[in-house]
């Protein structure tokens, strides 16, 4: 099987990847051009082609069939490959392209054409647009779901046999380009190169290869084993090259699949369905899929009901390098679980129970190394205690607890309130196993503990169930949503109970609001804004009965001075002293308010405090700020 990476992973199993546009036409063209003149290069092309067998993989996305046991004569392939460029191109005027591998969902359609400014787009969608400074660029790294990306390429690493990596001639390696390599060691998959959008006119594949050097990726140009296609999606260049030079590298690896045998498999992404229950997206790797096979992947087991294509089609057998839909399954397995097949149901429960039994027992052992850390704490504690204590009498240790214990009081109803706003329990559900992986992959970065507290309380995949609102009632925390529904039963439950659901279809816009609903739990800063400036001309004492109070005489510099506001004393640009008056008069009339360039005199609440010529009087108030919480997910 062949796995072609770039921004997004693609899967190229034996099928077209329907990514192109109407320019197909012309590639259709240049295929049957290509058929006449070329003859598939030689006769030893055509006796490659006819000895590939039924199971093996097409390695290329331009390949729509498989190749099964009996030879195939050029025209005939050919003409089968083009059939289905002309399908898709008529598909698109039938019905709009969706894959029926993931759940059905209402879309909203938007018209889009060649030339097509962002602004434009924007306004057909209903969107905001977000500029950059100028000299910045938006990196793969920077957008979101980046974990999302980067989980599905390591997991189609490992189940791929061949790796296209797909590289823009324009814009040279970038981040993304050097994870996938990495992931393609990880695994130990070749790589074959493919250069995209050569047909611009800025496009410099000698700059990719030489970049490319640096991640010891050596095209053959170079003297390595790497083989590079110069290749353009949108004019179908070397599409064709491609696909041999993919056919080459799996004839010299002699790449082959058992199409007997027990079924061997890996789970690609899982979700649940309204009408069809737990449904996964499966490679087949081994063995022939059928109906009423049972099978085993993580701690769920399956027996086959339906299968499915990516075109929605049923279909009763699936073979080696065929991606399919299997509904059947009694829980939702994980993405990049293995599948395994096994001949009964007892023994698919027997494996399960068993996976689950060690499942446990190395949970125990976690928890027991935690106990005995606790127990070695609690020891330690015990005996700094005993040596604190050891040279006192019982009655002055008696005295030194009891006075511990009044210090250790119980929280007050208010206190504990405060106690647990600071921590923010959240419940995740999702649309497929793949989000939620995604969006806890993002919360593990959370490291703002020492401000709110994340506590993720429960994780699941499909809409949101009476039962997410109960734990999310218990806990007081928050329901998070991504590409999943809440009936109105649920909402209306939901708000009698005072539980917060929230629902989005983008990844980014529920982190923004995660990072909103922790800031909320902050704590207020506060700030001073000035009113007014007044300085100090002249000292004086008034007697009141045997006290002397100092009084300053000002006059109003800036602004204006309001007694109901808090004052604040400045010396030398240091602030001796902080309060509110006792008296603002203005001649010998007490006055509220003194405005710009009046004079007056002043008394602070408190006496110890003596004026200075010279001295400044700030007139402020007091706002609280929201904080916003430090935790950076990375974009």
């Amino acid at each position: 099987m062949v796995y072609a990476t770039a921004g997004v992973p693609r899967f190229f199993c034996c099928r077209v990847r329907r990514n192109m546009n109407q320019k197909l036409l012309k590639l259709e063209n240049l295929l049957r051009f290509h058929m006449i003149s070329r003859q598939l290069h030689s006769l030893d092309q055509r006796r490659m082609l006819a000895q590939w067998r039924h199971g093996f993989l097409s390695p290329s996305a331009v390949w729509a069939a498989q190749l099964y046991a009996w030879p195939w004569q050029t025209d005939v392939f050919l003409g089968a490959a083009l059939s289905q460029y002309r399908l898709l191109v008529t598909e698109k005027e039938k019905r709009p392209w969706k894959s029926q591998l993931s759940s059905t969902k209402s879309k909203k359609e938007v018209e889009v054409w060649i030339g097509m400014t962002v602004e434009e787009l924007a306004r057909a969608m209903e969107r905001d647009i977000v500029s950059l400074p100028s000299g910045e660029k938006i990196t793969f790294l920077d957008t979101p779901g980046h974990a999302a990306f980067s989980a599905m390429r390591a997991r189609g690493a490992q189940v791929t046999d061949i790796v296209v990596l797909v590289v823009a001639a324009d814009d040279g390696v970038m981040k993304q380009t050097v994870e996938s390599i990495q992931h393609a060691r990880d695994a130990q998959v070749p790589i074959v190169l493919a250069i995209n959008k050569c047909d611009k006119a800025e496009a410099d594949p000698e700059k990719v290869k030489k970049e490319l050097l640096a991640y010891d990726v050596v095209c053959e140009d170079y003297g390595g084993d790497v083989q590079a296609v110069h290749v353009s999606a949108l004019t179908g260049e070397n599409l064709m090259a491609l696909a041999e030079a993919t056919i080459a590298l799996a004839e010299m690896l002699e790449l082959k699949a058992d199409p007997s045998g027990p079924v061997e498999g890996t789970v690609i992404e899982s979700f649940t369905d309204k009408g069809r229950g737990p449904v996964t997206t499966a490679i087949i790797q081994r063995g022939t899929l059928r109906k009423g096979s049972i099978l085993v992947a993580g701690k769920s087991w399956a027996k086959v009901r339906l299968m499915f294509d990516e075109n929605g089609k049923t279909v009763s057998e699936a073979y080696p390098s065929m991606p399919v839909g299997i509904i059947g399954w009694k829980d939702l397995p994980s993405a990049g679980d293995e599948i395994l097949e096994v001949k009964s149901e007892s023994r698919a429960r027997e494996v399960i129970d068993w996976r689950k039994y060690k499942e446990e027992q190395e949970k125990n052992k976690e928890d027991l190394k935690i106990i005995e850390e606790k127990q070695k704490e609690h020891k330690e504690a015990h005996r700094k205690a005993r040596e604190k204590y050891g040279t006192l009498l019982w009655k002055e240790r008696s005295f030194i607890k009891y006075l511990e214990r009044k210090e250790q009081r119980p929280l007050r109803p208010k206190e504990k309130v405060e106690r647990d706003s600071n921590v923010l329990h959240v419940i995740i559900k999702g649309d497929v196993d793949g989000s939620v992986e995604a969006i806890l992959d993002i919360m593990d970065t959370y490291d703002a503990s020492h401000e709110c507290e994340l506590e993720l309380v429960h994780f699941g995949v499909g809409d949101i169930n009476e039962n997410d609102v109960n734990f999310a009632e218990t806990f007081d925390g928050v329901i998070y949503g991504f590409n999943v529904n809440a009936s109105n039963v649920i909402q209306q439950s939901a708000a009698k109970k005072g539980v917060k659901i929230k629902l989005h279809k983008i990844i980014y816009r529920l982190i923004e609001d995660l990072q909103g609903e922790l800031s909320n739990r902050l704590p207020c800063t506060v700030e001073e804004h000035p009113v007014g400036e007044a300085s100090v001309l002249a000292t004086f004492y008034v007697t009141d009965g045997k006290k002397k109070i100092p009084v300053a005489g000002c006059r109003v510099q800036k602004g204006q001075l309001e007694r109901q506001k808090k004052f604040k004393l400045m010396r030398n640009g240091h602030a001796i002293w902080k309060g509110s008056l006792t008296s603002l008069k203005h001649h010998k009339d007490d006055i509220s308010v003194i405005k710009t360039r009046m004079e007056c005199g002043l008394s602070l609440d408190e006496e110890k405090i003596e004026f200075k010529v010279g001295d400044e009087i700030v007139c402020y108030e007091e706002k609280e700020v929201p904080v916003k919480t430090s935790w950076d997910p990375g974009f």
